[in-house]
């Protein structure tokens, strides 16, 4: 049998960028009313928090840190 590789990139810093990106042109298109731009304000955060979030997961922790983290469970 052949072998099937996945050779499709899943880049998600550069997704999570755009996704953060695209979310903000889209608000631009809502109408303007006290709810929306509260709810707005809401929705940004959040997205530009995704990547913010995955690239710290993507982080390693240094021999420092991972050990003193493993210490202090």
């Amino acid at each position: 049998m052949t072998e099937i590789t996945n050779t499709k990139n899943f880049d998600l810093e550069e997704r999570t960028f755009l996704f953060a990106l695209n979310v903000r042109k889209f608000i631009k298109l809502l109408p303007k009313s006290i709810s929306n731009n509260e709810d707005s304000r809401q929705v940004v955060r959040f997205s530009g928090s995704v990547g913010a979030n995955y690239i710290e997961a993507n982080e390693s922790l240094g021999k420092k840190r991972f050990s003193y983290a493993d210490k202090n469970m």
